[in-house]
C-alpha cells in the first residue's frame, strides 16, 4: 500500500490488514521518533467497525519499538493533532474521512502534530520494506479519552464572545466528533439540534455529513435554524448551510474568513492559501478586496506547506478543510465552524447574505472518471483534449483535469459563464478519457 494525499487508506482487512497496521507502526516509530530518547504517540480513531482492530495493531507496533502510546479512543483528527503538538508527541490516526465505512485508513504526524512531507512518507515506506525484528523494549500503552483541553482550545477562538442567540444544526456524520462537537458548540452559548450522531460501526458518512449535506439542509429548513454544520467521518472539514438550506462551501467559508480577518488586522500579509480547486470567484471577490491569493496543488498537506513557508494565517481547500495556523496544525471542521457562528454574531446578518457579499461563484462542473489505476500524468496524456477545451472556454473560464490522491479516479472540473458550457465542455473531456483509460 501507498501513501496519498491524506495518509494510507482501503479496504479494511483485505487491503488495509491488521499485519499492515502493526508494520506500519513500527515503521513510523523507527523513522519519526529515532532521534528521541522519550518518544510518545497519541492514537485516535473514527467510528467504524473496523477502526479498533486496526487501532489496536498500529498501537503494538508503536509500542514494539518503544514508544509510549496515548490512546484516545474515538477522536477527530482535529483533536489527535492538537494533543500531539500539547504534548510534543507524534501523532497517528485510523480513519478514512469522508469515505464508505468498508474503507479504512492510516495517517501520521509528526512530533508536535505536523502533517508529514513526502520525503519523510518515503522514508517509512522504504522502512515498511526491510523491517528488523524489533530490539527495544516495549513501550507503554495508556488510555487517555480527556477531551477537555482540546475543547477548551476550540472556544479559545471565540475570545470570550459567546454564540448565545444562534439556532445551529449539527451534522457529525456518525463519526469521530459525535461526541465532542455537540458539547463544544453548546458550551459556546448557542442552541444545538444534533443529527447523525448514533454511529453503528457501519453508518458513518451514509447519507449524512460534509458529503451529503442534504441531510443537514433539510434539518435546519425544518428546525427553523440559522446556519447548519455538517462535519466529516473524522471531523477535520465541515460544509455549512444557511438558514434557506443553501450550501455553503469551503470557498465561501474561506472567503468569509479572510475579509473578517483582514479587517480585524489579523490576516497575515494580507494573504490566502488554496489550492487549484479554488473557484474562479473567489479570486476575483479577493483581487477586489486586496487579499492576494497563493495557489497550491489540491490536498491541505500542500496548503499546510505554503502557509509554512509564508508564514501565513489562514489557507484551505473548497471541500471546506480550512487552517487557521495561529489556532491548529491541520484543518479542524469543528474550530472552522465556531470562527464561522462567530463571524455570522458578529456581522448580524444572515449567513446567507454574509457568504453572498463575500463572493459569487462562477458555474463549477466536476466530472469523475473510473480508471483502472491510479496514474498521476493524465494532464500530460489529454494534452489535446485539455487544449481544445481551453480554446473553447477563452478567458472567461478554466479546466483541471488532475488525479484524484486517494482513489483510481481522474477529476475533470471545468468552469465558465454559464453550467451549461462548463458541463458540456467537461463531459467532453471526461468522455475522452473514458475512452482512453477506462
Amino acid at each position: 500500500m501507498q501513501f496519498g494525499t491524506d495518509g494510507i487508506r482501503g479496504v479494511a482487512n483485505i487491503e488495509l490488514t491488521a499485519e499492515f497496521a502493526l508494520r506500519l507502526g513500527r515503521a513510523a516509530a523507527r523513522i519519526l521518533g529515532r532521534d528521541a530518547s522519550d518518544c510518545r504517540v497519541v492514537v485516535g480513531g473514527d467510528t467504524r467497525e473496523s477502526t479498533p482492530m486496526l487501532d489496536a495493531a498500529l498501537c503494538a507496533g508503536f509500542a514494539a519499538e518503544g514508544v509510549g502510546v496515548i490512546r484516545l479512543g474515538v477522536a477527530p483528527t482535529p483533536q489527535v493533532a492538537f494533543e500531539a503538538q500539547r504534548l510534543g508527541a507524534l501523532g497517528a490516526v485510523v480513519s478514512a474521512s469522508h469515505n464508505p465505512f468498508a474503507d479504512n485508513g492510516i495517517k501520521l504526524f509528526a512530533r508536535g502534530g505536523v502533517k508529514l512531507g513526502d520525503d519523510v512518507e518515503r522514508q517509512i515506506a522504504a522502512e515498511l520494506e526491510s523491517l528488523p525484528a524489533p530490539t527495544l523494549a516495549a513501550g507503554t500503552i495508556a488510555v487517555n479519552p480527556e477531551a477537555d483541553p482540546y475543547c477548551e482550545h476550540v472556544l479559545a477562538i471565540l475570545e470570550g464572545r459567546s454564540l448565545a442567540g444562534l439556532k445551529v444544526v449539527l451534522d457529525t456524520a456518525n463519526g469521530a466528533a459525535f461526541e465532542v462537537a455537540p458539547g463544544v458548540l453548546r458550551a459556546s452559548g448557542a442552541e444545538v439540534v444534533v443529527i447523525a450522531a448514533e454511529p453503528d460501526g457501519r453508518n458513518i458518512n451514509d447519507e449524512c455529513g460534509a458529503t451529503s449535506p442534504a441531510a443537514v439542509a433539510a434539518a435546519v429548513v425544518a428546525h427553523n435554524a440559522d446556519v447548519g454544520i455538517a462535519l466529516d467521518g473524522d471531523a477535520d472539514r465541515l460544509i455549512a448551510v444557511d438558514h434557506t438550506g443553501a450550501i455553503v462551501d469551503g470557498d465561501h467559508i474561506i472567503a468569509v474568513m479572510a475579509t473578517d480577518l483582514k479587517a480585524r488586522g489579523r490576516l497575515h500579509d494580507d494573504t490566502v492559501v488554496v489550492t487549484v480547486m479554488t473557484n474562479l470567484g473567489f479570486r476575483l471577490a479577493m483581487d477586489k478586496a486586496d487579499i492576494a491569493v497563493v495557489e497550491t496543488a489540491v490536498g491541505d498537506r500542500y496548503v499546510l506547506e505554503a502557509l509554512a513557508s509564508g508564514g501565513y494565517s489562514l489557507g484551505g481547500e473548497q471541500s471546506g478543510h480550512v487552517i487557521f495556523t495561529d489556532h491548529a496544525t491541520t484543518g479542524d471542521g469543528l474550530l472552522t465552524a465556531v470562527a464561522l457562528l462567530d463571524s455570522v454574531k458578529r456581522a448580524d446578518v444572515p449567513l446567507a447574505d454574509l457568504a453572498a457579499a463575500v463572493m459569487t461563484s462562477l458555474p463549477q462542473v466536476l466530472v469523475n472518471v473510473r480508471v483502472a489505476e491510479r496514474m498521476v500524468d493524465v494532464a500530460e496524456q489529454l494534452a489535446d483534449e485539455i487544449g481544445s477545451a481551453t480554446r473553447t472556454l477563452g478567458d472567461n473560464g478554466r479546466i483541471l483535469v488532475r488525479p484524484s490522491g486517494t482513489e483510481p479516479l481522474i477529476r475533470v472540473m471545468v468552469e465558465a459563464p454559464t453550467a451549461e458550457l462548463a458541463k458540456a465542455v467537461a463531459d467532453e473531456v471526461a468522455q475522452a478519457a473514458e475512452r482512453r483509460f477506462s
